[in-house]
């Protein structure tokens, strides 16, 4: 294990005692005024969710007087399952992280883990459910080249025809493509909506950290031995859950546009050895992950991995 490993180390021990207590209690304010999320607030490791950077974002009322320092804004929460749809863009093969991120997308379903998201409702009252599907793959060889815009992120989902609207499509771009808003210094995934064939489309860009190790690959060796893989795991499962209590981005996030996966981003909670000796905090089906906590929206909201 490299230095980088070493400094992970100490992260997630760190965030094991003081993560919870860090972001419990730092949004109930009286501000009416809420910044709009942008979608890109995961943040890189050198630069973790920064609060401050929302690009001039609109301020909206607040729907909500919930405690639990998050609200809720009177936009849609995905119901019933959501379904992962997997764009593969570039070059995957003989790389293991289509067996890795497969499996991870066939497992989050169901798990405890995923359960935090049924503390999110609609307007109605109707919560999101701990059902995830998966669609069948699609394969992208360079439509778009190696140097992708989000417009581009855009044109590569709609060239797939997408109509669900419970499901999330996800660009995962090879470590050889670069997202040029920001990927490795702004963010290492983000998620958005946009219609397309009359239908309300949500997507998601999510890089191979690979590509820049330092800002957003948590350790240098990942559980399934594949650190771009293991790195992508967490980042897919952040978009994931906020693309299922915030979908169109008018729904779940706090006063700083924050939401709920941005309010624990890398953060780790308890950890434990995987056979290989990398770092990683629950099971998903066969396998060892290394997945940040997520928020949950009861008992005034705290950071966890499971609910």
């Amino acid at each position: 294990m490299g230095v980088r490993g070493r400094r992970c180390s100490a992260v997630l021990a760190a965030a094991a005692l003081f993560g919870t207590l860090a972001y419990a209690g730092d949004d109930k304010g009286n501000d009416d005024k809420d910044l709009a999320p942008q979608g890109k607030g995961i943040g890189t490791l050198k630069h973790p969710g920064d609060p401050g950077d929302h690009n001039g974002a609109a301020r909206t009322n607040s729907a909500s007087t919930s405690q639990n320092g998050i609200f809720y804004h009177g936009g849609p929460v995905i119901l019933g399952t959501t379904n992962i749809h997997y764009i593969w863009y570039g070059n995957w093969s003989g790389n293991s992280a289509t067996s890795i991120l497969t499996d991870l997308a066939l497992s989050i379903g169901g798990s405890p883990y995923f359960n935090i998201n049924t503390t999110y409702t609609n307007g109605s009252g109707q919560p999101v459910s701990n059902s995830v599907g998966l669609s069948s793959p699609v394969n992208d060889n360079y439509s778009r080249g190696k140097a992708l815009s989000d417009s581009d992120i855009l044109a590569i989902v709609a060239a797939t025809n997408p109509t669900d609207t419970n499901g999330v499509y996800f660009v995962l771009t090879s470590a050889d493509v670069n997202e040029t808003s920001g990927f490795c210094t702004r963010y290492c995934g983000w998620h958005s909506r946009a219609t397309i064939g009359g239908k309300d489309i949500k997507f998601s860009f999510v890089g191979n950290p690979d590509r820049c190790p330092s800002a957003c690959e948590a350790q240098t060796t990942g559980p399934n031995g594949n650190a771009g893989a293991d790195g992508m795991a967490s980042i897919i499962t952040h978009e994931l859950e906020e693309a299922a209590t915030d979908p169109d981005l008018n729904a779940w996030y706090d006063h700083r546009g924050q939401e709920n996966a941005d309010k624990c981003a890398w953060t780790f909670g308890t950890v434990y050895k995987a056979a290989n000796g990398a770092f990683a905090n629950m099971k998903l089906g066969s396998r060892d992950y290394l997945i940040q906590r997520n928020w949950v929206n009861a008992s005034g909201g705290y950071c966890a991995l499971s609910y």
